[in-house]
Parts: structure tokens; sequence; C-alpha cells
């Protein structure tokens, strides 16, 4: 068995499980960003012990080979060093292989989260059968990772596919060429910090009564339901939304050409009512040759795409 860790802007997930990406038990918290590192860490010191006891008492006496963690940020892979954190403070330069080597005396593999799960999709979800596959990830931030010819690439070994620091044009800055990072416009705590600032949300709308008129509550999962129900202003937020993510995606395409690229995160979850128009738009956008020979795909492990690639990648 082993161990697999989710190191989220919010969300915390630790597992056992399998080689093969099986999960036989889990663990869930979160803990703000306002909070930093030592108190993800924190979190993480008491939940493994409490996974490693499962396995231990495992009728067939399981023996643990390692653990694998997927970082929200960029990583050095050779020495597991986290290298940023752009939602949470204290990680910069941080020895996250060393620290849970350390505290377990377990072999661990440490990766970007975005790229992990690209290779847990890949294995075992929607990019099965493809020689080249995308995984995005729309989330607190938007990630990336590409399988390239069935390898994971990692670029020169601190990862690749930064797509959410790629740059498109900003709908919401009036300035004449007004670009901006895609993680800074479409991101999920982008998305909401966006709409929380609406001052004349229209009365007697859906996303007014979902809100019950106080725009400080909205959510994403409030802006997609409003969307479904009609709603122009959450129609055309997540248009707006939806052209940056496609704008991304068709240069993507263009570059790589992948077989197919699936999409996962908290915000993708909105379902077809933000995947259709980022289709619509990249299908606008992309490479004219390449049209129509590409699809784009809810990502196939939802909420443990991270955990399986990391089962999947850690040492054995």
């Amino acid at each position: 068995m082993v161990i697999a860790i989710e190191i989220g802007g919010t969300k915390l997930q630790a597992a056992l499980g399998t080689h093969d990406g099986e999960i036989l038990a889990r663990e869930r918290g979160a803990a703000p960003a306002s909070e930093g590192a030592a108190a993800i860490l924190a979190w993480f010191d008491a939940a493994v012990p409490r996974l490693i006891a499962q396995a231990q008492a495992h009728e067939q006496g399981a023996t643990i080979t390692g653990i694998g963690v997927g970082f929200g940020g960029p990583v050095d892979t050779a020495t597991g060093k986290a290298l940023v954190s752009h939602q949470v403070g204290g990680w910069s330069d941080y020895p996250i292989k060393q620290h849970f080597e350390s505290r377990f005396d377990l072999p661990t593999y440490v990766g970007n989260d975005s790229s992990i799960s690209a290779w847990g999709e890949y294995v075992c979800g929607a990019g099965k059968g493809t020689r080249t596959f995308c995984y995005m990830n729309i989330g607190s931030g938007i990630g990336g990772g590409f399988v390239i010819n069935g390898t994971l690439h990692d670029g020169q070994g601190y990862g690749a596919a930064e797509i959410g620091h790629t740059y498109i044009a900003d709908w919401t800055n009036p300035a004449p060429g007004a670009h901006n990072k895609l993680e800074n416009l479409c991101s999920g705590w982008s998305i909401e910090k966006r709409i929380r600032a609406t001052r004349n949300l229209e009365p007697n709308t859906p996303l007014h009564n979902h809100c019950a008129g106080n725009p400080q509550r909205i959510t994403c999962a409030m802006l997609g339901q409003a969307a479904r129900e009609g709603d122009t202003f959450a129609i055309q937020s997540l248009d707006e939304v939806a052209r940056g993510i496609g704008t991304a995606l068709s240069n993507v395409i263009t570059l790589l050409h992948p077989q197919r690229i699936a999409m996962g995160g908290g915000v993708s979850l909105l379902g077809d009512i933000l995947l259709d128009p980022i289709r619509k738009h990249v299908d606008a956008l992309c490479f004219g040759v390449f049209r129509g020979k590409y699809k784009i795909v809810p990502c196939a492990l939802g909420e443990d795409v991270v955990l399986v690639g990391c089962l999947l990648l850690a040492p054995q």
C-alpha cells in the first residue's frame, strides 16, 4: 500500500491505497489560506499516522512502501522542494519531501498537483487510450498537465503546463490592449471576488434570489445554478470566463494538439453550463486544421484525481 497526499489551496486530503490507484481509506480536511503552510503540515502530521494504523490493522498485514504528494504550486521534482504557492504563504523553497520522509521514514515523491492529476486521469480516467493528453484544473487556482507519447511531461524538472500563468485579454480593464494572467481572471477565487464586487445586482433575478440580495454570499456554484435558470448576468459572466479559458486552451491545442482535454477542479463541476461555452470559444479560436480533432471532456476521476495520481506515482 501507499499513502497519497493532496495539498491544495484550501482542500486537504490524505488517502491509503494501492499502486494501481485504488483508494481504500481517506481523511479530508481544510485549512484557511491565512493560516499558512505550518497549519496545513500540522493537519497532515496528524492524519497520516491514522492511515498508517489502518494499514497495519489490515487483515493481510499490509506494508506501506511510500508516499506520493501533490502540491498546489510548482515543485523541483528532483529534490521534492516546493518552489512557491500563489495562494498560501510559507511554502517558498519548502522541503516537502524531506518533511514527510523525516516524520514517517517512508520514501516520498512530490509533484505539482495538476501534473500528478494529469497522470492519474491518463492512466485511470478520461485520458485512457490517448497518446497526447492534457488535463486542466480550474479551482482556487488554475493549473495543467501534459502526457506526451505516454510520458508525463515535466519540462526541465520544475513542471510544465502552467496554463493559469499564460496571458489573455483582460475584459475587466478598459485600458486598450489590457491583458492579465488567466488565473487572475478565471480561477474560482477570482470569479467570486469579481462577482461579489457587483453593486447593482438586479432584484428578483435567479442570482439575486440565490444570494438573498447579498452579493458577498455569491459562489461559483450559485453563479452556475443561476445561469441554468436563465439569469442573463450569470450567463454573460460565465461566457466571459469561458472565453478566457477557451483562449488559453486554443493555444494549447494549436501547440500540442492533444487528442483529449479533461477539465477538473471545483469550478469545472459546474458542468456543461461552463464547458459548452468553453468548447464554443475553443472551436472558434484554435488552428483550423485541428478543429474537430480533439475533445474537451469532464475529468472522470472527480475529486479523487490528485489522490489517484499520487498513488500511481508514490515509490514502490
